[in-house]
């Protein structure tokens, strides 16, 4: 069974290549989709492959084979058939650590721009721009604020590119803690922390990249990760 999305991919590439002969780009399926990034393209076609419908063709760029179509997808599947599909790609079971958005009053957090959790971007600068957040998400002391994620190292932290973090401001984190760390005085990067003698590992959450591990006088922690949003 595919899921609502999924079954739109499938059909926005198999139309694609009908017409022009060669698989749409990432960023065409993103647009069709009215997806915020392309890691959730990747998610999908991950899936569409690993339920045998699509074939990526090693070595080769765009190239996604078309194996099989579901019954919803062929010719004569389509008059009087209606496909059962999940709507959305939304988990079946709310996460444990969710919090329901009606619960307390919101608070507005400065958006101060965006954090790399892939290759390296500018580090945060101050802007204008709001974000309102639960309460309860940003309770104890200390001040908070928000960053949009961009890239997808901390994917399998379950944090996407489009995400955006909620970011208690402190320098004091455990080891295995995410944290927003300046390196070098320039560089600001979203990773786990860990520190070993007068070393810092800052490791990924995606086996696509490689643990970084810098004096401890090249990276200053910036906050510690206490809470995520995403809007679907």
């Amino acid at each position: 069974m595919l899921t609502k999305k999924q079954l739109d991919l499938l059909d926005f590439i198999n139309k694609r290549l009908q017409r022009d002969g060669v698989p749409p780009s990432f960023d065409e399926m993103k647009d069709a989709l009215d997806l915020r990034s392309k890691s959730g393209i990747h998610r999908l076609i991950t899936a569409l492959e690993e339920r045998g419908f699509i074939r990526r063709l090693p070595h080769r760029a765009r190239a996604i084979e078309i194996v099989r179509l579901p019954e919803a997808l062929e010719p004569s599947g389509r008059a009087g058939f209606e496909p059962r599909v999940i709507a959305g790609d939304r988990p079946e079971a709310t996460p444990a650590a969710a919090l329901p958005t009606q619960t307390g009053s919101a608070l507005d957090l400065p958006l101060l721009g965006r954090i790399a959790a892939g290759t390296p971007i500018e580090a945060i600068t101050d802007g204008a721009s709001t974000v309102s957040v639960p309460g309860n998400m940003v309770a104890g002391h200390g001040r908070h604020y928000a960053l949009e994620v961009k890239g997808d190292s901390m994917i399998d932290a379950g944090i996407n590119s489009g995400d955006i973090v909620i970011i208690r401001e402190t320098s004091a984190v455990e080891n295995g803690d995410i944290v927003v760390a300046q390196v070098e005085g320039y560089e600001a990067t979203l990773k786990r922390f860990r520190r070993s003698g007068d070393m810092v590992m800052l490791e990924a959450a995606n086996p696509a990249y490689e643990t970084r591990l810098l004096r401890k006088e090249q990276v200053e922690v910036q906050g510690k990760l206490v809470g995520l949003i995403r809007t679907y």
